[in-house]
Order: structure tokens, then sequence, then C-alpha cells
């Protein structure tokens, strides 16, 4: 256990930090499956720019790698271009 106070709050800190990381992780999952499952056009492009936000985001406070969201953004835009 931390003996010095600044520790006891780097933990809560880190807990906190942790948490969101995790709660936007996954929320852009979320949105990058309803792209993969949608039919619409319409409907993945719309969530397309929500997709690339969240991302791009995850990549600046790097919850994921900067190539790893490139390749995930390439490989949606180039699904979204597929539908009819």
């Amino acid at each position: 256990m931390a003996n010095h106070k600044s520790a006891i709050k780097r933990i809560r800190a880190n807990a906190a930090k942790r948490d969101l990381n995790r709660y936007q992780h996954k929320t852009a999952r979320t949105i990058i499956k309803n792209i993969r499952k949608s039919d619409s056009k319409d409907e993945a492009s719309k969530l397309l720019t929500t997709a690339f936000e969240a991302l791009d985001k995850l990549a600046k406070r790097n919850v994921i790698h900067k190539n790893k969201a490139g390749n995930l953004k390439s490989s949606l835009q180039k699904h979204v271009n597929s539908l009819a």
C-alpha cells in the first residue's frame, strides 16, 4: 500500500483515467461494430465520422496505437465504399 499522500492520490487518478479510457475504447468498438453490421450506406457514412473522431481521440491519448487507428479507419472506409 502506498505510504505517501501523493502516491495515494496518483492511484486514485490512475483508476479514474483507466475507467475513462476503457469506456471510450468500448464505445469506439461499438460504433465500429454498428458500421460493419449496417446495410445502408447512408447510415454507415453517418456513423463513420463519429468513428473517425473516436479513433483519433483514442490514438491521441495513446489508448490505441496511431497505426492501428489508421488501419481501422482505412478498413471502415473501404467497407462503407463497398456498400450499395
